[in-house]
């Protein structure tokens, strides 16, 4: 129907029951299309902030008594609003099965692993194992590991602090290894030894710092 001035009246013919009722359903469907656009605007956001935080695991060493710096650390890290978890190094299987779990059903968080003492040596064991999964490894501390294997070619950077003479020595990588070593000599620091290196606030800083290097890459 046109009217008087020309325009069309779309609504001609209909009752104002009929009308209303169609007014309804557009504003019931435009509240709803706004919904969704906040909703997938609120759910990138989540998945980006899912995805650069990091996961961190840190692994205590014999016995778990001897590694008490790696709670305060982990402490530290939660008040940064960073995930991290403190275990003791027979855990080390089963923390491997549940970074693949994990990674299978879509986290994609960086993997963080610190490590002291035996704990350094399974991090790195993890780290091996992961790489078999094809799963890298964003950050990979250890702290006086012994006798320990060389970097998987996974790890994008691992920092090594030991001491030599003393307890522990350099790392090397793989055959095939492209990342960054950063081997830490503290032999000539009296106040550091095997059993209170994790307890350290000057290495706990360092590592700390590394760890949020990893959050703001991605």
């Amino acid at each position: 129907m046109i009217t008087r001035n020309g325009r069309v009246c779309r609504n001609a013919g209909k009752s104002d029951v009929q009308v209303r009722h169609q007014r309804h359903r557009l504003n019931a469907v435009e509240r709803l299309t706004r919904v969704g656009v906040f909703a997938a605007m609120a759910l990138l956001w989540c998945s980006c902030a899912y995805a650069a935080e990091p996961r961190v695991l840190l692994m205590r060493g014999w016995f778990g008594v001897f590694s008490t710096g790696l709670d305060s650390l982990a402490d530290q890290l939660k008040a940064k609003g960073i995930n991290a978890q403190v275990v003791g190094h027979l855990y080390w299987s089963t923390a491997l099965s549940e970074i693949e779990k994990a990674r299978a059903s879509g986290d994609t968080r960086p993997i963080v692993l610190v490590g002291h003492s035996q704990g350094a040596n399974n991090v790195i064991d993890i780290a091996r194992a992961l790489e078999t999964k094809k799963i890298p490894v964003e950050l990979l501390v250890t702290l006086a590991p012994f006798l320990q294997k060389t970097i998987p070619a996974n790890v994008a950077r691992a920092v090594n602090f030991y001491q030599a003479p003393g307890w522990g020595a350099p790392l090397a990588g793989d055959r095939g290894f492209h990342g960054e070593i950063s081997n830490i000599n503290l032999s000539g620091d009296l106040t550091v030894f095997h059993i209170s290196m994790d307890k350290s606030e000057k290495i706990q800083s360092q590592i700390l710092h590394e760890i949020e290097a990893v959050g703001q890459k991605k």
